[in-house]
């Protein structure tokens, strides 16, 4: 067994590098601001009561301006001052909250729902107000992202968990007739045709003295970095280019049940570049085959996937990737190995990596209190690794999490890279996620993305056409 610590992968920011999102913003300024298109102003549509909508306009307000750091002089790097949403810092743009782009939900009408007796009613009949709500703001108003805030008597009665942020709720609830429901999910499906963005928050997210809520500063950053990548559909920040090796395409890989768990389908995350700029693609329905209960593509599904993926990649960057990169999260068949090279053959690609990407019950342990670093790699054999992707970080000075990390298993299942840089690639990857700007995030922006798109694209119906950005997901 061979281990070692890959170096934190740097992020490059518009005039600089640095490991860490907050620092670069703060100093270096979002990455877009190098391109003479990018737009310096945000309209911001919202929907709520009248008393929400009033906080989130002092919210806003707040993070126009420095927000300083929870004292801790333990870990100063990761709890770091808010450097301000405003034009002469490191966001170089403002927020635009006004009056006339907001809708203001009555009271009578939240009692009206919450009274409703059956879960699956109330659910519905929620989705429903917001998304008339939303679809006169997207087509009466000049708004380029819609926040919906969720009070909190109407949270408690269509969600799972009080305790748990509704941008992050995953968890889905069974109805009478055994079909999942999912206020979140719901909503952004329904309102996707709509062409707006949502940010959903709840109630309790605007009050600083509620129980279990982030420091100001740190709630700031990711709700600023969160809408401004949704807004803009540009990044704040980009993985450093390697100008001496061809360019890379990033692809994931992953499977989703229809809400009735009767029908399997495929959803295809795809990462143009080192930038992250993609596309989201939906697959066909998938057998399962009783033999075995992992689910896989057909030769011809596979070609049919990837084929059209790089299409849309050569659609928009105007040459084929020198390299492409597939990420799954389950083992490859032979019949979907058999179907991606043959797209790959005829898509002027210079080489193909497979890797396999699964959680794994293997635990290290070091001396002392806290767990491997992050960016531990141990080969276990010559093609299965194992990477630590969260764990003790230095730049942080701690572990940030509440929890024993598992390490990922990488499973490289042909490749002409070596294992170390799959590895290292896998660990940036990990930082592309615009909601959290804590870079430790667990899975690659690839396999995190295709599963948030195939939790969306359950709503949808079969004649609905997705929309291909990933902020339309997260």
């Amino acid at each position: 067994m061979k281990l070692h610590l890959i170096e934190e992968p740097k992020l490059e920011f518009a005039t600089g590098h640095h490991i860490c999102p907050r620092y670069g913003i703060s100093n270096f300024n979002v990455y877009d601001t190098k391109m003479i298109a990018r737009r310096d102003r945000i309209f911001i549509g919202s929907i709520g009561t009248s008393d929400n909508l009033g906080k989130l306009a002092a919210w806003i307000e707040k993070c126009s301006d420095y927000i300083p750091a929870k004292p801790n002089n333990r870990q100063p790097n990761l709890y770091t001052d808010f450097c301000g949403f405003n034009q002469d810092s490191g966001y170089k743009s403002r927020f635009v909250f006004e009056e006339e782009i907001t809708k203001s939900i009555n009271s009578s009408e939240i009692k009206k729902i919450v009274e409703i007796p059956n879960w699956n009613d109330r659910v519905n009949a929620s989705v429903e107000l917001y998304y008339q709500l939303v679809k006169f703001l997207s087509q009466n108003r000049t708004v380029d992202v819609i926040i919906c805030i969720i009070p909190t008597k109407l949270y408690d009665k269509i969600a799972m968990e009080d305790s748990e942020p509704i941008e992050d709720s995953d968890r889905e609830r069974k109805s009478t007739d055994n079909i999942e429901t999912n206020f979140r999910r719901a909503l952004k499906a329904k309102t996707m045709h709509l062409g707006k963005p949502l940010q959903l928050i709840k109630e309790s997210s605007l009050d600083a003295q509620a129980k279990g809520q982030q420091d100001d500063a740190t709630k700031a950053w990711n709700f600023c970095t969160a809408l401004y990548y949704k807004a803009n559909q540009t990044v704040c920040w980009k993985l450093i280019t390697n100008v001496n090796k061809p360019s890379i395409c990033f692809v994931g890989v992953s499977f989703y049940k229809s809400r009735d768990k009767k029908i399997l389908h495929t959803s295809l995350a795809q990462i143009f570049d080192e930038l992250g700029n993609g596309v989201i693609l939906r697959g066909t329905p998938v057998d399962l085959n009783k033999d075995d209960r992992q689910p896989h593509l057909t030769d011809i599904q596979a070609y049919d996937l990837l084929k059209s993926a790089l299409y849309e990649y050569r659609i928009a960057m105007n040459n084929s990737p020198g390299r492409l990169v597939i990420h799954k999260s389950s083992n490859y068949s032979e019949d979907e190995m058999k179907g991606f090279r043959q797209a790959v053959s005829e898509s002027m690609v210079n080489t193909v990596d497979f890797v396999t990407i699964l959680q794994t019950d293997i635990r290290l342990f070091r001396h002392g209190i806290y767990p491997p670093y992050r960016g531990t790699h141990i080969e276990l054999e010559q093609n299965t690794h194992l990477l630590y992707t969260r764990g003790s970080v230095k730049y942080y000075r701690t572990y940030p999490g509440a929890y024993i990390p598992q390490p990922l298993e990488i499973r490289i299942i042909e490749s002409d890279e070596s294992p170390s840089i799959i590895c290292q690639e896998i660990l940036g990857l990990t930082k592309m996620s615009w909601n959290n700007t804590q870079f430790d995030g667990k899975y690659p922006i690839t396999i995190q993305c295709a599963r948030k798109v195939g939790e969306i694209m359950k709503y949808l119906g079969e004649h609905e056409q997705p929309q291909i950005r990933y902020s339309f997901y997260m």
